[in-house]
């Protein structure tokens, strides 16, 4: 009965990933105490949207800082902070930072089309 233990106090696993009615997909915190800084709780998300918003923050010449931490492997957030020289703000440095991601994911997505694409025609004439 003891690998019965393990499971009593597991997580469903659709609570990782499904936002619960009514919770909102993004909360901002601006800073009190640090000029031209935030901070963004994301639900519903983890290491993998924290590091590429971090690193896409960083590519940003009006971004002086940008981090982010998953406060608690049970907790299914991330809190990332950022400051902006005030060239702009925080939130429209991420805002710009989600959508060089979705361009970039596009232009993947597009190159990975046509590859296969490709592949399959080769496939199909025999090379």
């Amino acid at each position: 009965h003891l690998h019965l233990l393990g499971a009593m106090n597991q997580q469903e696993r659709y609570e990782a990933f499904v936002l619960p009615d009514g919770a909102k997909k993004v909360e901002v915190r601006q800073d009190t105490k640090v000029q031209h800084a935030a901070t963004f709780t994301i639900e519903r998300e983890d290491h993998t949207l924290g590091n590429l918003l971090r690193t896409q923050l960083h590519r940003d010449e009006r971004v002086v800082f940008s981090g982010y931490m998953k406060p608690h492997p049970l907790e299914h957030c991330v809190v990332l902070k950022v400051q902006t020289s005030g060239a702009c703000t925080p939130s429209e440095a991420l805002e710009g930072a989600l959508e060089d991601l979705r361009e970039e994911v596009l232009s993947v997505r597009q190159r990975f089309k046509l590859e296969a694409e490709q592949r399959r025609k080769d496939r199909h004439l025999g090379n």
